[in-house]
C-alpha cells in the first residue's frame, strides 16, 4: 500500500535513524523521558516497573537513574536504592511507607529538625504517635519501645550538637525488640562507617538508610536529592510502592550531576574532615569558646562510640565529616555572636553543608530540644560546615571575626 508523503514536521518527529550501539564514555548518558515507547502491546502489558527489568514511565526510572541508584547502593553497602527529590523527602517517604494510624515512631531528641516537625505535625494528623528518646542513653530508648512502636529513627551523630550515640547498641536493641530502625546517614555518607555492616562481620545492620544526596554525594551545593537504601527485598518493595503512590521522581540532569561527583566523594570527604578537625582544635583554644563539639575530639560527647564505629577508616585516623559546633560562653549576648558570624568573610551564612563553600549558622538549642543536654556547656551554639578552601585562610577568617569578643 502506497502511503501519502508525510509532512516535514511529521518526518522530524518520527525520524527512523537510531545511533549505533557501542558508544562508551566515562560518564553515563543522560536519559530524559516522561513517556517510554513500547515496541508492541504485548511488551507494554508485560513490562514490570517494580524490579528494574524494563522501562515503563519516566517517573519509575531511566537508565541514568538506575545507574545512580546502583552506585549509591554500593556506596552504603546495600542492595536496593530509591531516589527522591530531597533528603527530607527520603525521611518522610520512609515514615509514610512504614507507619499507619495507631503506630508509634521514636526519634532521638537531637534528630534533624524537619524530621521531628514532620512527625509532630503531618504524621500526628494521620494518627501516628511519637516520642523522643535520649540518644546518649540506650536504656532510655529501651524503656520507650512499646507494643505500638513500629519504627525507631537513628542519627549518628545528632543534628547541630553532634553527639555520637552507641549506634551498635541501639541497632542491636531494635533487633531484639523486632522493631524496624532507619538511620539518617547523611553525615556518614557511606564513608565514615558501614550502616549495613556495623560489626564488620555482616551480622548487624540498620533496616533503612536515608541520605541527603544534597550534601557530600553532590558536593557542589547546587543539587537537591535524597536516597533510601535497603537490603531487604520485601522492605524495599513496601518503600517503592509508597514512592510510586507519592509520585516522587528526580531530574535527569540532577542525577547526572551526582554521577559526575561520586568518583571524588572519598577525596572530598577526607579533605573536609582534615580541615574541620584542624579548625575545631584551634577554636578550642580561643577564649570565647567554652566547648567544641566534634565526634573525633576526645572531649566531645560520644567520642568513644565514634572511635568504635568510625575509628578504623581513613588509615586508622577515623572518619568524620566536615561539621563541628562550638559553644560560645554565656556571658556574650546574642548580638555579639551575630556580629561574629556577620564578620566572617569566607564562612557564609547558609543552611546545608557538604559543598565547597564554608558555612556558619548560630542556633538556639533551647528551642530545638525537649531538654537541653546536660553535657552541653552554658552558652550559644554555633555550627560550622567546613568547605574546601585553604585551611589557613579559614583560620585567618575566624581569627579576625573573633576580635568582636575582645
Amino acid at each position: 500500500m502506497n502511503l501519502p508523503q508525510r509532512s516535514l514536521t511529521t518526518r522530524l518527529i518520527h525520524h527512523d535513524y537510531q545511533a549505533p550501539d557501542g558508544f562508551v564514555a566515562p560518564q553515563p548518558a543522560v536519559h530524559k523521558a516522561s513517556t517510554v515507547i513500547f515496541p508492541n502491546v504485548a511488551a507494554m502489558r508485560a513490562r514490570e516497573w517494580k524490579d528494574k527489568s524494563g522501562y515503563t514511565y519516566g517517573l519509575h526510572g531511566t537508565p541514568t537513574t538506575f545507574i545512580l541508584e546502583e552506585r549509591l547502593a554500593e556506596l552504603e553497602g546495600a542492595a536496593q536504592c530509591l531516589l527522591v527529590p530531597s533528603g527530607l523527602a527520603a525521611l518522610s517517604t520512609v515514615s509514610l511507607a512504614l507507619l499507619r494510624s495507631g503506630d508509634e515512631v521514636l526519634l532521638p531528641d537531637n534528630a534533624y529538625g524537619p524530621n521531628k516537625a514532620l512527625t509532630q505535625s503531618l504524621l500526628s494528623q494521620f494518627g501516628v504517635r511519637h516520642a523522643l528518646y535520649d540518644p546518649m542513653d540506650v536504656a532510655d530508648l529501651a524503656r520507650r519501645i512499646g507494643p505500638a512502636t513500629r519504627l525507631v529513627w537513628l542519627e549518628a551523630p545528632g543534628s547541630v550538637t553532634l553527639e555520637f550515640p552507641d549506634l551498635i547498641a541501639q541497632v542491636r536493641l531494635c533487633r531484639e525488640r523486632s522493631v524496624l530502625c532507619a538511620l539518617d546517614n547523611t553525615w556518614g555518607a557511606g564513608l565514615a562507617f558501614a550502616p549495613f555492616d556495623l560489626l564488620g562481620d555482616g551480622r548487624l545492620a540498620v533496616d533503612v538508610s536515608a541520605h541527603a544526596l544534597t550534601k557530600y554525594p553532590s558536593g557542589g551545593g547546587d543539587v537537591l536529592m535524597g536516597s533510601i537504601v535497603t537490603r531487604d527485598a520485601g522492605l524495599h518493595l513496601k518503600l517503592k510502592l509508597a514512592h510510586m503512590h507519592l509520585g516522587l521522581g528526580v531530574g535527569a540532569n540532577d542525577a547526572e550531576a551526582i554521577l559526575r561527583a561520586l568518583p571524588s566523594i572519598g577525596l572530598r570527604y577526607r579533605a573536609h574532615d582534615r580541615s574541620a578537625r584542624a579548625l575545631a582544635r584551634w577554636l578550642g583554644e580561643q577564649p570565647p569558646i567554652v566547648q567544641v563539639l566534634h565526634p573525633a575530639l576526645a572531649a566531645s560527647p560520644g567520642h568513644a562510640h565514634w572511635r568504635e564505629l568510625c575509628g578504623g577508616a581513613h588509615g586508622g585516623d577515623g572518619a568524620a565529616a566536615g561539621l563541628f559546633s562550638v559553644v560560645i560562653a554565656a556571658e556574650h549576648p546574642q548580638e555579639r555572636i551575630d556580629a561574629f558570624c556577620d564578620a566572617l568573610t569566607l564562612f557564609q551564612l547558609g543552611y546545608s553543608w557538604g559543598g565547597p563553600i564554608s558555612l556558619v549558622v548560630p542556633y538556639d538549642i533551647g528551642s530545638m530540644r525537649s531538654v537541653v543536654p546536660p553535657h552541653l556547656a552554658p552558652g550559644t551554639v554555633v555550627r560550622f560546615s567546613v568547605g574546601l578552601e585553604d585551611v589557613d585562610d579559614l583560620r585567618n577568617d575566624l581569627a579576625q571575626a573573633l576580635k568582636v569578643f575582645a
